[in-house]
């Protein structure tokens, strides 16, 4: 079963395209309304979708809480896309054909260049966007291209992956686990759009990315330290 998670704070203005737009590609959806002031959690059902709600905040807890939910409805695939409408639904389907082919385990919807549309990512996001891959790649030797949002994974895969991070660390988590346990993965490019409406949670500040570099920086730099420790390990036996 392909079913769709969708960690939505405050989008009610969005929810209901975004939904509309992936139902037709998946059996079920998901919102997981992540503690939201508006009515996104009764639009998303009046949309057909199933809601969840997780109060305490963090796009990690988000995501938890829908693979818990996915999981009980028996999904064999895991669709994550975002609440405000910048992943584009009619995309899914490139990502989901590789991954229920059974030839991978993990598609990325990876932005860049030309599929950018104006104003699609804040300041926050294009940083961050840069310096995790580099990173990655600089200290653990994983050559990805973005952190994307819009993703399509087995949930077998999932399960072995054990993610645990409850806030936006949560990808760079998936990414690492998926590289030192050999996922298969494949980069799919996707189109990146502006938000359809509302307010972006990330803020443009320099503030804000001083903040995100610390979180990726720290994230990155803790899985590099242990995947050296076991390296050790694995040389001393």
């Amino acid at each position: 079963m392909r079913i769709a998670v969708i960690p939505a704070l405050d989008e009610e203005q969005c929810i209901k395209e975004v939904v509309d737009g992936i139902a037709p590609h998946v059996d079920r959806v998901i919102v997981v309304d992540n503690g939201s002031a508006d009515q996104t959690a009764e639009v998303a059902r009046a949309a057909g979708a199933d809601v969840v709600l997780e109060p305490s905040r963090g796009y990690g807890r988000a995501c938890l809480a829908g693979i818990a939910r996915a999981t009980v409805l028996g999904a064999t695939i895991v669709v994550f896309l975002d609440g405000d409408g910048s992943d584009d639904p009619a995309d899914a389907i490139r990502l989901i054909e590789p991954v229920a082919s059974g030839a991978f385990d993990l598609a990325l919807g990876v932005r860049a260049g030309a599929r950018i549309e104006p104003g699609a990512m804040t300041p926050v996001q294009s940083f961050g966007n840069w310096l995790a891959p580099l990173l990655m790649r600089l200290m653990l030797g994983a050559r990805y291209r973005d952190m994307p949002p819009f993703k399509v994974i087995t949930l077998e895969a999932l399960q072995r992956l054990d993610v645990r991070d409850l806030g936006h660390g949560f990808t760079i988590e998936l990414l690492i686990k998926a590289h030192s346990r050999a996922l298969r993965v494949v980069e799919v490019p996707v189109r990146c759009r502006a938000r359809r409406a509302g307010v972006s949670k990330v803020s443009g500040t320099l503030r804000g990315a001083s903040r995100a570099a610390v979180k990726i920086v720290s994230i990155i730099g803790r899985h590099a330290s242990r995947a050296h420790l076991e390296r050790l390990k694995d040389r001393a036996r």
